[in-house]
């Protein structure tokens, strides 16, 4: 049991460290501006909502290894 935990924990830790570093910065600053970054309205639509569901993932994923930590510390 512990041994089926722990690679849960493993693949959670790799999928909650993949979803970190798929999201995108928060804003561009100010070298975004200078760069002429133009996003379209779709464009801007879209990467919200995919963010968002990044974001939401994110969270859910953590929280499943904290609670797989949890349980290891029980076992």
């Amino acid at each position: 049991m512990t041994i089926f935990v722990t690679v849960l924990q493993v693949l959670t830790g790799i999928a909650l460290i993949l979803a970190v570093l798929i999201q995108s910065g928060k804003n561009a600053g100010l070298s975004g501006s200078i760069a002429g970054v133009a996003d379209t309205f779709m464009a801007k639509g879209k990467a919200k909502s995919v963010d968002a569901k990044l974001a939401r993932a994110t969270k859910w994923i953590g929280a499943a290894f904290v609670v797989l930590t949890l349980v290891l510390n029980v076992l």
